[in-house]
């Protein structure tokens, strides 16, 4: 099986439960970090799947690798291989499919409840509505023929499928680890967008926060059976 690629754009944004969950699957999997520098392929035929996660910056940014990511998604989508995308990942995947990344009505960070909006999309998160993790400013729009699987009070566009490929604003990958250091690394965002009815303080995030990964993890453990069947498929 030729093994999945995860592009990392933070170092605190990393693979997350979906390593864990690869690897308790024998899926072989490998990760660049833009964070360090690495180079992204420009030929995705190595690969038996593509995974983007999160990270701070926006992809309307002029970074100089954003157009290298965008050009991999696509050639990855147009031979049908599964993609999957987290956060700034599923903003990558609308990006590549024309649709627009725009601010977001309000940030949103923390635990908050998502719900399906599509019927078929029930089996793949295992129940109408779910806590999820959010940490964001921005959002997506649909790609043409995408098809809407979450929403949220406070943010639209939480998950579409299309093709072989999800794409996410939520996070679904969390482990208390990762937390626990956005919370860390990112008291300054917090203490300065308490005004916002979408971000909750440290302390608020971080309660009950085993019961709550754990929960999470349950979801994403859905998802990601779903999506590495698909491995299977092309």
């Amino acid at each position: 099986m030729k093994p999945i690629l995860v592009i990392r754009h933070a170092e605190t944004e990393g693979a997350g439960f979906l390593g864990v969950f690869l690897d308790q699957h024998h899926i072989p999997w490998t990760m660049i970090c833009i964070d360090k520098g690495d180079d992204i392929p420009k030929d995705i035929s190595g690969y038996g799947g593509l995974v983007m996660m999160g990270g701070p910056m926006s992809v309307n940014d002029e970074l100089p690798w954003i157009a290298k990511e965008i050009a991999l998604i696509k050639q990855a989508m147009g031979q049908n291989l599964p993609v999957l995308g987290h956060c700034l990942g599923g903003q990558l995947i609308s990006k590549a499919l024309g649709a627009r990344v725009k601010k977001n009505p309000v940030k949103e960070i923390g635990w908050a409840e998502v719900r399906v909006t599509d019927e078929w999309a029930l089996s793949l998160f295992g129940a109408p509505r779910f806590e999820s993790f959010h940490w964001h400013g921005e959002t997506f729009d649909l790609p043409v023929g995408a098809k809407h699987i979450l929403s949220s009070q406070h943010c639209q566009n939480q998950a579409y499928l299309i093709g072989h490929a999800i794409a996410f604003q939520c996070h679904i990958e969390m482990t208390e680890e990762m937390v626990n250091t956005w919370c860390e690394n990112g008291s300054e965002e917090l203490k300065s967008s308490q005004s916002s009815p979408a971000v909750q303080q440290a302390e608020l995030i971080k309660k009950n926060l085993a019961e709550r990964v754990a929960n999470l993890n349950g979801v994403a453990r859905n998802v990601y059976t779903y999506w590495i069947g698909l491995l299977h498929s092309c």
